[in-house]
């Protein structure tokens, strides 16, 4: 069964490689971490306040009555296709994170139809989980590795996953790292992010802002473009925030 948070679009992709392209986004709910260190509060529907990142309507499970359950790749591709424009918007399968129903034929289904249909598919994960590439079309997928640090919260052992990274960036052809940093932890990320690289193979580094207001932004920017260009990485913006301050469904 696929549970999915939302289904929004046509917008345009926020951060990453495919930064401003017009997307479908597709989130799945469920998560294997819920990342308390990026400090983002919220109340659960039973009146319990957490903190943890700012998808926690998807990640948390305490949400889970609001997903929508799907049984059939066929009844949510007929739901996607509601959202497409009359061109090819990218796919963008998000969370939560999608890769926990990785081995549920009905998502591999769901994913190897956009692709054979020529559609951009990036699947945004925290690249922590074990999967199986063994399909020719698995390579055109664009995983977009949003790998932890610990300023997330998280254990070592529970958000660094070496093995699982070397098999997508291997498989794949346009797959990359993202990683969400703040000016106070540029230090420990550099030493964090340089621990990773030695281990994986080589591939497109972005470091972003953390935050999920444009202050926030705005706050951390500056500082993440001067780390980009000290250590030779890829600045990524987070243009959805700025735009509509981390509103759902656009």
């Amino acid at each position: 069964m696929l549970e999915i948070n939302e289904i929004f679009g046509p917008t345009i992709q926020g951060e990453g490689k495919r930064v401003g392209n017009p997307s479908v986004f597709v989130r799945f709910g469920k998560c294997n971490m819920q990342c308390p260190g990026f400090e983002v509060e919220y109340e659960t529907p039973s009146g319990i306040k957490k903190c943890s990142c700012d998808s926690f309507y998807a990640s948390d499970i305490a949400f889970r009555d609001e997903w929508k359950k799907y049984t059939s790749s066929e009844s949510l591709i007929e739901e996607v296709s509601k959202y497409l424009p009359s061109y090819k918007a990218d796919i963008v399968i998000t969370g939560g994170e999608p890769l926990l129903y990785w081995q549920d034929q009905e998502f591999q289904n769901f994913l190897k139809y956009w692709i054979i249909n020529n559609y951009s598919v990036t699947i945004e994960t925290n690249g922590s989980i074990d999967i199986v590439l063994n399909q020719e079309w698995h390579k055109n997928i664009i995983f977009s590795l949003s790998v932890k640090l610990s300023n997330s919260g998280e254990s070592l052992q529970k958000r660094i996953n070496i093995k699982s990274l070397k098999t997508i960036i291997d498989f794949t052809t346009e797959s990359y790292l993202k990683f969400v940093i703040n000016k106070d932890f540029l230090p420990l990320a550099s030493k964090e992010i340089e621990d990773i690289l030695k281990q994986i193979p080589s591939c497109d580094v972005y470091v972003m802002p953390l935050g999920d207001t444009a202050e926030a932004i705005d706050k951390n920017s500056l500082s993440v473009i001067e780390f980009a260009i000290d250590k030779g990485f890829k600045y990524s913006d987070r243009l959805h925030i700025r735009v509509w301050n981390n509103k759902r469904g656009v």
